[in-house]
Formats: structure tokens, C-alpha cells, sequence
């Protein structure tokens, strides 16, 4: 039987200690680790490396963990990269700014090596349990493939972050029913990670900035639905 591939991890952390502290401890858990001081070199290091994890101070000079997350989301081959925030910073709007380039989580220090390590190891759980008979969703001219993260409508290529498009896929898996905020959080972003209810509408409302609005439609005092016409 083939050995499971090593999951990589990228460290981008412009504090010395802390990044020697999460290698230490990523590495001891099995992880292939790189790091990065700022997030030019994170990109940099991220284009050749492809890591299956990012974990990314939002504090840094040169550009912030905000910025480089969004040109990170923008590498094909990282659409499936989990990207979770490492930040001393506590504000509701620092949080929904991480969310809203893509994060998957958001982690506020003193980073507890042992607690961090648990959520990693829930991320990755998750995403392998997230399976269904057919990858390839066809509505209409709609095509949502998640072998390969791409959509299309009709010829046009689209490309969508990674929880963006687990939200479309699930949504567009259960057409016609209505999920609240607090079910697209469960099923999305998983009971191990606390995100805003707000965070729902802001992925909802770039989700149909790409693919229209005749999708996804709200009902008003509930949550959302994939809409048949």
C-alpha cells in the first residue's frame, strides 16, 4: 500500500520565535514545514511549495496576513489550501476582513501549541469527510465540478475561493431548501471553528457577484436557497 503523502504546511510570520515555535511542533507532528518572514516571500515560497496549509499572521510589515491571503486565493493551485489566521488582534472587523479574502479560520494569540495542532488535524478530518456520489453538479448551464474546484456557466470559466465554493457546492446540492446562517456555519465551516453569522452573508454576497444573482436567493428572516426556477 502507498504511504499517504506528507501534508505541507507554510508558516508566514514575521516574529522569529513564533515561527520557530510552530515548525517545532507542526514537524513533530509529521508535517513538511516552510516559513516566511513577510508575505511577499510567503507568495513566493507558496507558488513553488503548494502548501495544504497556511498559517498566516495578519500583523506583518510590507503587507499584511489580509493582502497576502488574497493574492494566495488568487493561485490556481491553491484553491483547495486551508488558510487560517494567526492574530493578536481581537476586533469584529479584523475578523470578517479575514473571512472575506478566504479564510478558513482565525486563531487569536498566545498560540497554544497543543490546541492549534487540534485544530489542524479537525480541518483536514473535515475536508476528507466531505464526499458524494457525484462530484459534478449540472443545473441548467451551471457546472460545478469539485474534483477540480472549477465552475462554469455555459463556456465562462469561474474561479471562487475555496469556502465560497463549498458554499455554492452545498447549496447547489440541495436545491430548493432553505439553510439558516447557523446551518450554512455547521456544514461550511464546521463546529471547531467560531465564525460570525455575518461571515455567511459575506461569502453569499461575492458568491453572486460572480455567478449572478439567479441562484442563490434569500428568504427574508430565514437563510438562503439554491434556487430552480
Amino acid at each position: 500500500m502507498a504511504n499517504k503523502p506528507v501534508q505541507k504546511v507554510l508558516v508566514v510570520d514575521d516574529e522569529e520565535p513564533i515561527q520557530e515555535l510552530l515548525k517545532y511542533n507542526l514537524e513533530k507532528s509529521g508535517y513538511d514545514v516552510k516559513t516566511a518572514s513577510d508575505g511577499f516571500k510567503a507568495v513566493d515560497i507558496a507558488k513553488k511549495f503548494h502548501p495544504d496549509l497556511v498559517l498566516l499572521d495578519i500583523m506583518m510589515p510590507k503587507m499584511d496576513g489580509v493582502e497576502t491571503c488574497r493574492l494566495l486565493r488568487e493561485i490556481p493551485e491553491l484553491q483547495k489550501t486551508f488558510i487560517v489566521f494567526l492574530t493578536a488582534r481581537s476586533e469584529e472587523y479584523s475578523e470578517v476582513a479575514a473571512f472575506d479574502v478566504g479564510a478558513d479560520d482565525y486563531i487569536n494569540k498566545p498560540i497554544k501549541p497543543r490546541a492549534l495542532m487540534s485544530r489542524i488535524s479537525a480541518l483536514f478530518r473535515r475536508d476528507n469527510k466531505k464526499t458524494s456520489p457525484s462530484n459534478t453538479i449540472t443545473i441548467g448551464d451551471l457546472t460545478i465540478d469539485r474534483t477540480s474546484y472549477t465552475i462554469k456557466i455555459g463556456t465562462r470559466e469561474i474561479s471562487l475561493p475555496k469556502k465560497e465554493f463549498e458554499l455554492l457546492y452545498f447549496l447547489a446540492q440541495n436545491p430548493n431548501k432553505v439553510f439558516s446562517r447557523e446551518d450554512l456555519l455547521q456544514n461550511i465551516w464546521g463546529s471547531d471553528v467560531y465564525v460570525l453569522a455575518r461571515t455567511v452573508d459575506v461569502h453569499i454576497r461575492k458568491v453572486r457577484e460572480k455567478i449572478g444573482e439567479d441562484y442563490i436567493t434569500t428568504v427574508k428572516g430565514v437563510g438562503y436557497k439554491f434556487a430552480l426556477n
